[in-house]
């Protein structure tokens, strides 16, 4: 391999780090208290449209908060997307809760709205004021949707019927900063939802992740358990188990310079999407769409391959690519197909296998250079036309960003 390689998402470090970082440490605030840790948490409210927000460690930890604060119990059970980062299922197990897995519509891959309402209507009941499930006999306490690769899910509906039968609605935002569904930032269309600073995540803190709600009384009960449930500033007194899910000073000053520039990062993934929707259009996959009534964030540029069409399965076109320095991955293995929750329901799921095998994401790191594009446009042409037999010299579409 000589090119130089090309990776699927990487951070872009242009902005005030240094300058936030050196004053970390010059100050000597590094740790979980400081000033850049509150800018953080303003600013992250302020770009969500959310009055509250809570810096955590990571995305996963504020998953586990955000669906603590909404009240799921041990032994209760939460209806989660099957096509979605493992994380999702594992912040509700850490609750002792029970995922049940609801398949992705096919269109845009998100957790399907319809089968939500027709599992809660047709498979679960009330006893004693409390919806149940009928095969399980366990409480169903909340609905998490998650938007995946920065498309929002079709919230209305999932709405409507978390009101219908009393659920709060605990939003996976970690790959939607930025998303919007109707006009509205996605965390604002749910009662608790969480973000991921992930290194590859559009705007990083190097990790981290945050809690975000519009009320005051759930923010002060997430700010409490990542606090290690600390009931005296000055005394050890702790009222339950609580956690050490506080981010620091530093990810948080890496974070605030990043925000800074959050527009231009969101126009950058969006000129990536407009690019590669070009660029590929005269090639056999199936590209991502956007929903009327959806701004994706565009996280990550992912296309489906059908083998019939395309001349090669998905595999063999990760791997034609990789010897060509092209960093790509597919969509996750479902939840419901993970070791861990073999033994959790999946309710219809018919769709999340699928594209999980036909999917492929390919780089789109913010700041992408239009050189990067083209080599992976060209690479995917090309591939195609030697699979299929297609013989010459492939070309793709070249346009500007």
């Amino acid at each position: 391999m000589s090119e130089r390689r090309i990776p699927l998402s990487e951070p872009r470090m242009s902005g005030n780090e240094a300058r936030y970082l050196a004053e970390c440490v010059e100050t000597n605030w590094v740790s979980s208290a400081g000033p850049f840790v509150e800018r953080f948490e303003r600013e992250v409210a302020r770009a969500t449209g959310v009055p509250h927000a809570v810096a955590c460690v990571n995305g996963t930890a504020a998953l586990h908060v955000a669906l603590l604060v909404a009240g799921v119990e041990p032994d209760d059970e939460v209806l989660v997307s099957d096509l979605t980062f493992i994380a999702s299922a594992n912040a509700i197990r850490y609750c002792r809760a029970w995922p049940v897995l609801i398949d992705a519509e096919a269109r845009y891959w998100q957790i399907d709205p319809d089968k939500v309402r027709d599992f809660l209507a047709r498979e679960c009941r009330w006893r004693k004021r409390r919806l149940v499930n009928r095969r399980t006999g366990r409480r169903i306490r909340a609905i998490m949707p998650a938007h995946i690769l920065g498309h929002p899910a079709d919230m209305a509906p999932i709405l409507e019927a978390a009101r219908r039968f009393e659920l709060p609605v605990v939003a996976d935002a970690a790959e939607a900063l930025g998303a919007l569904y109707r006009g509205e930032p996605v965390a604002r269309i749910a009662d608790v939802a969480a973000l991921s600073f992930n290194g590859n995540k559009i705007v990083t803190a190097g990790g981290g992740g945050a809690v975000l709600t519009g009320t005051a009384q759930l923010a002060e009960r997430a700010r409490y358990l990542t606090n290690q449930a600390k009931d005296d500033p000055v005394e050890s007194l702790h009222g339950e188990v609580g956690f050490n899910y506080r981010l620091t000073n530093l990810q948080s000053a890496v974070g605030l310079a990043q925000l800074e520039r959050l527009d231009r990062c969101l126009e950058s993934k969006r000129a990536t999407a407009a690019y590669y929707a070009r660029a590929l259009g005269g090639l056999p996959l199936e590209l991502p769409e956007e929903a009327v009534w959806a701004r994706s964030s565009w996280w990550l540029y992912t296309v489906l391959i059908e083998e019939e069409k395309f001349g090669v399965d998905r595999a063999s076109v990760m791997r034609a690519l990789a010897a060509r320095g092209i960093e790509t991955r597919p969509l996750w293995m479902p939840v419901s197909g993970q070791r861990p929750f073999a033994d959790c329901q999946a309710y219809r799921s018919e769709h999340a296998l699928g594209l999980h095998r036909r999917s492929l994401s390919l780089p789109c790191s913010v700041g992408i250079a239009e050189d990067d594009l083209t080599r992976v446009a060209s690479a995917l042409a090309e591939t195609h036309a030697e699979f299929a037999g297609a013989g010459g010299s492939a070309r793709v579409r070249r346009g500007s960003r």
